[in-house]
């Protein structure tokens, strides 16, 4: 399966603004992750990104890059405002095709999997006639993770485990929508996570995520209960492979975490 993904805005475009955040750094961290699940745990699957860093580039070059590149799916993830008041979460396909169209099929099972994770109100899915819906040639979707101005989604957006269980949720979608099979290896049964430190003060954990994406390593804050004892601990990537995990690993060492280490858990 070939994934056309399209963080929205970038570069001088902000897109919405409000709470101290910018949509297009939120919709860029969203799809980084979405495309790093997919590619540390899925085969035969292929995914280009409209933009990997705070770039400007125009609806046109995204729709036509993406038919050029001949993608199956256009997912491109959006964050709303409206006044402050409004909040919740909503998915959009172009206004042209019925309710029982093949990309109608792929949004109620993305939509159902994304709900199910976000902490949002379920806002419904809806229809459009946006450029990238209308332009791309391919089943395309394009999703409203939120409402930047409105406190309560703001407060979830500032939060990187939350945004990796939006990306978590999307995955989900595709994987149903499309039946991509998940890696397999001799241990599936184990998953490798790198972590990059373990913190009491949420605080520091946040710090240690913010340098680290900083780095370009995507990282979010998983909390675990340790002898009774709440800890924040930072997790830079998870893997079915031990091969990959110690990849990662060296590259977090050489980011100057010299104590991350490999933590082996069964699923």
């Amino acid at each position: 399966m070939k994934l056309y993904l399209d963080p929205g805005h970038g570069g001088t475009d902000p897109g919405a603004q409000g709470n101290g955040l910018k949509e297009k750094d939120i919709n860029l961290d969203i799809a980084l992750r979405i495309r790093n699940i997919l590619l540390n745990n899925y085969d035969n699957v292929d995914v280009l990104m409209s933009r990997t860093g705070d770039t400007t580039k125009s609806l046109e070059q995204r729709t036509n890059e993406a038919n050029a590149w001949g993608a199956d799916f256009y997912l491109a993830i959006h964050c709303n405002a409206f006044n402050g008041s409004a909040q919740g979460y909503e998915d959009y396909i172009h206004s042209s095709l019925s309710d029982s169209s093949t990309t109608a099929t792929y949004q109620n099972i993305i939509h159902a999997e994304v709900v199910k994770l976000n902490q949002l109100v379920d806002r419904g899915k809806k229809k459009a006639n946006f450029h990238v819906l209308r332009e791309s040639s391919m089943s395309a979707m394009l999703s409203e993770n939120g409402f930047i101005d409105n406190s309560h989604d703001a407060a979830l957006m500032k939060d990187p485990t939350w945004r990796q269980r939006v990306a978590q949720g999307h995955v989900n979608g595709l994987e149903k929508s499309f039946n991509i099979q998940r890696k397999q290896t001799n241990d599936t049964d184990t998953v490798y996570k790198i972590i990059a430190g373990s913190f009491k003060s949420r605080g520091n954990a946040d710090q240690r995520v913010d340098f680290l994406n900083s780095q370009n390593i995507e990282s979010y804050v998983d909390t675990v209960i340790i002898s009774g004892e709440t800890w924040y601990r930072v997790q830079a990537g998870a893997f079915s492979s031990r091969e990959n995990a110690e990849r990662r690993l060296t590259v977090v060492k050489n980011a100057g975490i010299t104590d991350a280490y490999i933590l082996s858990e069964k699923i």
